[in-house]
């Protein structure tokens, strides 16, 4: 799995499954620009990298800043996008403005770097976009949650289509331990789910950055893979 002398754009880049993304790309032999909406952020991921790495400030969500990023990367090979805003709750209870947060981020910044990225990316490069187990695993209080992450895996296969032969695919994590994305739960909420998706996982544990990372490198790395949901979730989906 060997990203010599290619360029890899990563959204998302500044913390979690992001970070973990760029260190194995660039580990890989990439040279890796990383896009966010915090520059301290992503500047701290570059601190940590042994490779050449760029930074962008953008927020993918918005078409205008998009259509910016890429005129001014130009060429690149292959882009991982780890956006993702939270909206847990029954959908009585849950603020539009939530909602609308989350589509944003799982919907529409897809579309707008599918959209305007398609003139950019090598013919032999990958768009990689990310779910949750919540798109095939539905729970009281994820709706929306399970709305965007069934969204992208529909939307990502169809582009894989319309857009060979670059190929686009979604990695699918269970419950992964990315650090400050769970601090919203507060602890005790926090390490009672680890715990008790930890007892039910078949591999006996929770995921972590690197397992992620490992199977977002295989999505870009195998040039047969194309319009695939890739499951990294412990078994999570069998129980």
């Amino acid at each position: 799995m060997q990203l010599s002398n290619k360029h890899v754009l990563v959204i998302g880049g500044g913390s979690g499954i992001g970070r973990a993304a760029a260190l194995a790309a660039v580990k890989a032999g990439a040279r890796v620009t990383l896009v966010g909406r915090r520059r301290d952020a992503l500047d701290a991921t570059v601190a940590l990298l042994a490779g050449e790495a760029a930074v962008r400030v953008a927020d993918v969500t918005l078409e205008s800043e998009v259509a910016a990023l890429y005129a001014e990367i130009q060429a690149f090979d292959h882009l991982v996008c780890t956006a993702s805003q939270g909206a847990a709750g029954r959908i009585a209870d849950v603020p539009p403005a939530q909602i609308e947060r989350a589509i944003a981020a799982k919907l529409w910044a897809p579309y707008y770097l599918l959209k305007h990225g398609a003139a950019h990316v090598a013919r032999d490069g990958s768009f990689t976009f990310f779910s949750g187990i919540r798109g095939a695993r539905p729970t009281p209080g994820s709706a929306i949650t399970s709305l965007v992450n069934g969204g992208i895996e529909a939307f990502a296969r169809a582009m894989a289509l319309e857009l060979a032969p670059v190929r686009v695919n979604v990695v699918s994590p269970g419950i992964v331990d990315s650090g400050a994305f769970w601090d919203r739960l507060g602890a005790p909420r926090r390490d009672k789910m680890f715990a008790d998706y930890a007892a039910k996982a078949p591999v006996g544990r929770v995921g972590t950055p690197e397992d992620v990372a490992a199977a977002t490198l295989f999505a870009l790395t195998n040039p047969f893979v194309t319009g695939t949901v890739l499951a990294v979730d412990g078994g999570g989906l069998l129980v």
